[in-house]
């Protein structure tokens, strides 16, 4: 009975000794980094027992594209606040990939934040799905002028080329410009 339990004891820690390792290696190894560009759709700190912060951006190719749902879980809370700040805003995110972790404590995303970069626009852009339709009332975006449409051209001047009726007189003319 002693030797049972002396195995089950050693064969408890291994198992706790090898979790542990597996936890470790993968919230501290990378398997891949990147940036990942689009509008910050949402960032929520949720969980039942181990709080993460979560979020959404809408990466859109080509303005008028369906967007692409890229969702990142922040570690840090110092960035997590600053795309808070940047919500319905242009980023640039800094992840880092780290495939494997055993629990949602961890995140519910294997895609961890690490840097938040505020992205500039040079003319304003449709927001990500809403594509410009001809004809149709410009998109007016919250911060941004609300675009002029164009002026109409001017209507060219009608001349008539029907007779005057019998008894009026006919219509003045201006005489033509001397020279001088």
């Amino acid at each position: 009975m002693k030797i049972l339990l002396k195995i089950l004891g050693t064969l408890s820690a291994l198992l706790v000794l090898i979790a542990g390792g597996w936890i470790y290696t993968t919230l501290h190894y990378t398997y891949s980094s990147g940036e990942r560009a689009g509008y910050v759709q949402k960032i929520s700190k949720k969980g039942w027992i181990c709080k993460t912060w979560e979020g959404e951006i809408a990466m859109a190719n080509l303005p008028g594209a369906m967007p692409q749902i890229f969702s990142f879980t922040v570690r840090d809370d110092d960035i997590a606040h600053q795309i808070e700040q940047h919500a319905g805003q242009p980023v640039s995110l800094s992840y880092e990939q780290h495939p494997g972790i055993p629990s949602s404590c961890f995140g519910d995303t294997e895609y961890f934040v690490v840097k938040l970069t505020p992205v500039e626009l040079s003319r304003p852009m449709p927001a990500p799905g809403l594509a410009p339709v001809p004809g149709a009332a410009p998109v007016v975006q919250p911060g941004l002028p609300a675009p002029t449409p164009p002026a109409p051209p001017p209507a060219p001047p009608v001349e008539s080329t029907a007779p005057a009726a019998p008894g009026t007189p006919a219509p003045a003319t201006a005489p033509p410009p001397t020279p001088g």
